[in-house]
């Protein structure tokens, strides 16, 4: 059957967008992963209204992107900080591919404003396609598309 008589609401993108498919959300995930971790640092750097911010933490964090850890700075409030969890870490390579491709198509002529590093070498980083067997993709594969034991045809 065609790709269109498949439900696309079962889509594995589709599931995923509707956690991260916005804005404030990945750019969260983003400072996050670059150890902006406290709420009044994230709003500072994101210049997003805290009632937003606030919104997106919940969101991430009820869905398991997110830990939500307790700190306690000297004389102050308990308070909490945000830490990628396993899952959130996953969207790494999400994150590197937007960056990638935005270096790529967006960037002005000065180049990249931030480049992605290998903390262990210093090599720079990039997102590739690779099948189970080992197969470098390369910048044009060639997909396939076929269900899976998730979908489910359209109604």
């Amino acid at each position: 059957m065609p790709f269109t008589a498949y439900d696309s609401e079962t889509c594995s993108i589709a599931r995923t967008l509707a956690l991260v498919g916005d804005r404030w959300s990945l750019l969260v995930l983003r400072d996050v992963a670059n150890g902006v971790r406290r709420f009044d640092e994230l709003a500072d750097h994101l210049g997003v209204a805290r009632n937003v911010l606030s919104e997106r933490l919940r969101r991430l964090t009820a869905a398991g992107l997110l830990d939500r850890v307790p700190y306690q700075d000297e004389g102050a409030r308990a308070r909490h900080e945000y830490r990628l969890s396993g899952p959130g870490r996953e969207l790494a390579v999400l994150l590197v591919a937007f960056l990638t491709w935005g270096d790529r198509h967006l960037a002005g002529p000065q180049g990249p404003p931030a480049v992605i590093r290998h903390a262990d070498c210093g090599a720079p980083v990039h997102v590739t396609l690779r099948c189970e067997d080992g197969h470098d993709l390369g910048p044009r594969p060639r997909l396939r598309l076929e269900p899976g034991p998730g979908s489910r045809p359209r109604a």
